[in-house]
């Protein structure tokens, strides 16, 4: 099963892009085996642990997540045969909650402030892995500090720009754990210098533009301070996206383009488009899908 991870498709917007704007083109992330872009994270961050002999049979690994990539660890963890202890909050989708559970994690839940994510939420979270990961035989994945992230990243960026086959002018994407887009950006500048590299964080909560911590609900990004894996080096902006366009742009993708994303996708597109526009015909903006929709059905993106 994990090496099903990586590979995944991309595909060319059709219609959520208005005319004399710039290709959109978007990695579907969720054609990984758990429909998210953090198995590719998940399985870098366990291989990369085995090959220095950090974690070893019989050893149970640590992490406190919002679900993706708590579910990634658990799917590889079940496959390669560890056990998994994972700290989350009722702030995420119950798909995902209950994904963990189904490949066997040891789930532990960090109460939210009426179900948002509040700047407070993931630091509780990280308490708690920490205490957990105190307990002999474990090892900490710990995914906001750890960059061996950005091997399994590494390889989207690398296919990415295999796939399009043209001069990309923009990479986009939010940030969370900053994992992706900074493993991305580092080919980017290897590979293809001119092009931008712009992110992403929720208006309410840019703290990468320098603005205070707030509340939102646009799981897996905007997590109420600077990742320590963010490289000023490796983009050149960052943008603000209204939450509320983001869950726009998510039900449009579906009812549009037949692509069933979640809110945080749906804020890189409303990016993308943002930049297709300024560009204009004749240039090439890429983003990424990073999940499937199915993981949101329960709650009320769709309902709106």
């Amino acid at each position: 099963m994990t090496e099903l991870v990586g590979n995944t498709p991309v595909v060319k917007l059709a219609k959520v892009v208005p005319e004399g704007s710039a290709d959109v083109f978007v990695k579907l992330e969720w054609f990984n085996p758990t429909g998210s872009y953090k198995d590719r994270m998940a399985l870098a961050i366990i291989e990369e642990a085995e090959k220095r002999g950090d974690l070893k049979p019989g050893m149970t690994v640590v992490e406190y997540t919002g679900g993706s990539t708590g579910s990634s660890l658990a799917f590889v963890c079940a496959a390669k045969g560890y056990q998994f202890k994972v700290v989350s909050s009722d702030a995420f989708a119950h798909e995902k909650l209950r994904t963990m559970k189904a490949f066997g994690a040891e789930l532990t839940i960090i109460p939210s402030e009426g179900g948002m994510i509040t700047p407070d939420l993931v630091p509780r979270m990280i308490e708690k892995a920490k205490e957990l990961a105190a307990e002999p035989d474990t090892y900490f994945t710990d995914q906001f500090h750890n960059r061996d992230a950005l091997v399994g990243h590494r390889r989207a960026g690398e296919e990415l720009l295999g796939q399009i086959g043209r001069p990309v002018d923009v990479f986009c994407t939010a940030v969370g754990t900053a994992g992706f887009s900074m493993g991305v950006a580092g080919v980017v500048r290897e590979t293809s210098p001119s092009t931008r590299v712009v992110l992403f964080e929720p208006a309410s909560t840019a703290v990468i533009s320098g603005n205070a911590p707030g509340t939102h609900h646009v799981e897996g990004i905007g997590v109420g301070f600077v990742p320590p894996l963010l490289d000023p080096s490796l983009y050149d902006e960052v943008r603000m996206i209204d939450e509320a366009e983001a869950r726009v742009m998510a039900r449009r993708l579906a009812a549009e383009e037949g692509l069933l994303t979640g809110t945080s996708s749906g804020l890189n597109v409303v990016g993308a488009v943002g930049l297709a526009r300024e560009l204009g015909p004749g240039h090439v903006v890429a983003t990424v899908a990073v999940d499937t929709g199915l993981k949101y059905l329960t709650g009320d993106l769709f309902d709106d």
